[in-house]
């Protein structure tokens, strides 16, 4: 993979972590409104299984991230 790559793949964890994180803010605030226009409402567990979906999703996002990150600064050296 190249550098532009890296860089698309590091744009996309930074906006699945951004929107995820909103949602997990959200979610904390008004427990009772659906996030993501929707999408998790098949999550079992309800309001609780709703927040450790969206908390995975976060990290999984910054950890794509950071993994593009530091491709990308390889691929610069």
């Amino acid at each position: 993979m190249g550098k532009n790559a890296w860089v698309g793949l590091q744009i996309v964890g930074i906006v699945v972590m951004v929107a995820s994180a909103q949602a997990v803010i959200r979610l904390l605030i008004d427990h009772s409104k659906s996030q993501v226009w929707g999408l998790l409402d098949w999550v079992p567990g309800g309001w609780g299984g709703q927040l450790a979906v969206l908390v995975v999703l976060a990290a999984g996002g910054a950890l794509l991230a950071d993994r593009a990150n530091r491709k990308v600064k390889l691929l610069e050296a």
